[in-house]
């Protein structure tokens, strides 16, 4: 089958998000044929170029997220008609811009809107009006955009700023929307027209996302929004996974920002979700924790499929398979260094630790992320200094200091497993945690684990390691001590949490749990082309679902087609596209 998979900030390219996971998806799908859409975040990501792709990849299509400008935004060589001529004037006749007034306008009403006022049908019946209304406007916004060339001059025009402060100021909206000022209105105008800037791409026509079977959109928000036009206007199913879930991500950032443009921004992007996951055959969250928040944010329960990230075990092999110890003495934090790692209480945990066990040391590997992961590494490293300074008496000689920080790459840390072998207990202090690929990677190494009690951690070690209450040094630090005074019992906690990695988190059982997932949508999605006879009628049912699987009951399909085959389904779309036979029978 062909799959339209959609990615936004990651595969292809070289740095991103999802890239990994995505490269081995598919790689390890060679079976089918794959067309990559993928939307850029920034012009150096872009420069850095792709990864190296496998022949199953039969073409990639990009379009930047961070630029709007001129033909680089995916419409070809005509370029934006929609896009901005001076002041606020746009390449629009009168009745496009009264078709965008009132779509755009609708939008935004339900963006104002109370939703704990009740109607008639009560506060559920409320809520999917909205629902309705929204998607809409969502959809109309989308239909202009195809008829008249994109949105981008739109979005961006005074006209699209006036809209949203009507709304604001129409009775019965939000207090939070009552309460907003021009600079919050600009900069709600502003964030609406990048996130929408996925409307004026031309990658819904029949052949591009139209003549997939299937769209996987790889992450909610942006990359979403394709799969959701693919699916109106084609029909063609969609896929959604979410190894974070980005509606989360979204009530986590801009914490300094007003509360209308908080409140504004989240109605939006909890529609947006809420649209995904009801047009989605199948939401496939990365653990239980991202789970739960898709069922609060709307995900009907009987859709959500959990599949967990594929992780490379072969890279652990060697220090997994070997229970000797480097350091018997030594607790190994390894990540990203930014604040929500929250090694400060990791610092003061081990000082705890060292009133204990004399011996002991900790080793802190990893990069900063971003100047602000520099400045807290900077930090953490005066503190250390302060809390353990050199020692002239003791179990150290002078000068060595217990607490090291070092990177991956160096003389005595070449690889991620290096850094996992150099001691007997692996410790994860984060107060913020999604799915803890370095708490993985530790039990793919075979090493005793201390977790705090944060995101899918609980989920991921199921037993096999002891977690502790966040921001909670005494607890950590106890934690610590019990298992570097038993190393038996580290041993037997690291074996079998190297035996549940094995079992659930490895590429192969990724791979073959979304190769179930494709065959079984597809399997039951009505046929969307017709294929023509040497007469040019229509041949009716001559590609059937179940061609694409391969096996011995296709031949019984086969001779169904050719004797006429059962009657059409009602539910099957009656939008299709004519297409050569040879085509038509991929």
């Amino acid at each position: 089958m062909r799959i339209g998979l959609i990615a936004e900030g990651g595969y292809p390219y070289v740095s991103g998000d999802a890239r990994l996971w995505c490269d081995r998806l598919v790689r390890g799908l060679a079976q089918h044929e794959f067309d990559i859409y993928a939307l850029s975040r920034s012009e150096r990501q872009e420069d850095e170029g792709w990864v190296p792709l496998p022949p199953q990849v039969s073409r990639v299509r990009t379009a930047p997220l961070w630029s709007a400008e001129g033909d680089s935004y995916g419409r070809g060589p005509k370029g934006l008609r929609g896009r901005a001529v001076g002041g606020d004037g746009w390449v629009y006749g009168r009745r496009a811009r009264q078709r965008f007034a009132d779509c755009y306008g609708e939008l935004v009403a339900v963006l104002c809107a109370d939703g704990t006022r009740e109607v008639s049908d009560g506060p559920e019946g409320a809520s999917a009006t909205e629902a309705d209304r929204f998607a809409n406007a969502l959809y109309g916004l989308a239909e202009l955009a195809r008829d008249e060339g994109g949105l981008v001059g739109a979005l961006r025009s005074e006209a699209a700023v006036r809209a949203l402060e009507r709304a604001c100021r129409t009775r019965g909206a939000l207090r939070t929307a009552r309460e907003a000022r021009v600079p919050d209105l600009l900069t709600v105008a502003a964030h609406l027209e990048r996130a929408l800037r996925p409307l004026s791409l031309d990658w819904y026509e029949d052949d591009g996302l139209g003549s997939t079977d299937l769209c996987h959109a790889t992450s909610g928000g942006p990359a979403a929004l394709p799969a959701l036009l693919a699916h109106h206007f084609h029909g063609v199913p969609l896929v959604l996974t979410e190894y974070g879930v980005r509606l989360r991500t979204h009530y986590l950032a801009a914490p300094d920002a007003s509360p209308a443009v908080r409140s504004l921004l989240a109605a939006f992007h909890g529609r947006l979700a809420a649209e995904s996951y009801a047009k989605a055959a199948l939401v496939t969250p990365g653990n239980g924790h991202a789970r739960r928040w898709q069922e609060r944010c709307g995900a009907d329960r009987e859709k959500l499929r959990t599949v967990y990230p594929g992780m490379d075990a072969a890279r652990f092999a060697e220090v997994g398979e070997s229970p000797e110890c480097v350091g018997p003495d030594t607790l190994v934090w390894v990540g990203r260094v930014e604040p929500t790692k929250d090694l400060v209480s990791l610092l003061h945990a081990f000082g705890e630790v060292r009133k204990e066990e004399p011996k002991a040391r900790l080793r802190i590997v990893g990069t900063p992320s971003g100047p602000e992961g520099a400045a807290y590494l900077g930090h953490c490293k005066a503190l250390a200094a302060q809390l353990f300074p050199d020692e002239a008496e003791g179990p150290h000689r002078v000068g060595d200091n217990p607490v090291s920080f070092e990177e991956i790459g160096g003389p005595e840390i070449p690889t991620p497993a290096d850094a996992y072998a150099s001691g007997a207990v692996t410790v994860l202090s984060s107060v913020v945690e999604g799915f803890p690929i370095g708490l993985v990677e530790a039990m793919f190494c075979g090493r005793a684990t201390v977790s705090t009690d944060v995101g899918a951690v609980v989920e991921v070690i199921g037993g096999t390691g002891l977690v502790v209450p966040p921001r909670n040094p005494r607890a950590l630090a106890e934690a610590c001590v019990a298992l570097l005074r038993d190393p038996e019992r580290g041993e037997r906690l690291g074996a079998a949490a190297r035996a549940r990695a094995l079992e659930l988190f490895t590429v192969e059982q990724n791979v073959a749990a979304f190769h179930g997932i494709y065959l079984e949508i597809v399997s039951h999605t009505p046929v969307r082309r017709v294929v023509l006879d040497e007469s040019g009628d229509p041949l009716p049912f001559a590609v059937p679902a179940e061609a694409h699987i391969p096996g011995r009951w296709t031949e019984r399909t086969a001779r169904l087609v050719a004797r006429g085959g059962p009657p059409r389904p009602p539910e099957a779309p009656v939008r299709a596209t004519a297409l050569p036979a040879t085509e038509g029978a991929r």
